[in-house]
């Protein structure tokens, strides 16, 4: 997997491209943890991300709990066809802000 980061201000942009998996998770979930102080908004870009499993799921729910915890945002946006309905599946729908 490939992360894109990109600043402004305090919004934070990573750009997620492959495959959201066990072997990738924990550099995503890296990543995160490293980008996010003084961050209110963060923006996940999915445009070119093509699967997304159970483990890319848990490094989901705990960025947007920490997004919670600073009183920030978290977007996921540009979402595909396929991880759209593995939202859907398992309720992560219903619980993150997800735009076009």
């Amino acid at each position: 997997m490939n992360i894109t980061k990109q600043a402004d201000g305090t919004t934070l942009t990573l750009a997620l491209e492959g495959r959201l998996d066990t072997t990738t998770a924990p550099e995503l979930e890296a990543v995160v943890r490293s980008s996010l102080d003084g961050v209110k908004k963060l923006v996940l870009d999915m445009k070119a991300l093509d699967y997304l499993s159970s483990a890319g799921l848990r490094v989901l729910l705990s960025a947007q709990k920490m997004m919670n915890r600073s009183k920030g945002k978290m977007i996921v946006c540009h979402v595909c066809e396929p991880v759209m309905e593995v939202f859907d599946m398992t309720g992560f729908s219903d619980i993150l802000t997800i735009e076009e």
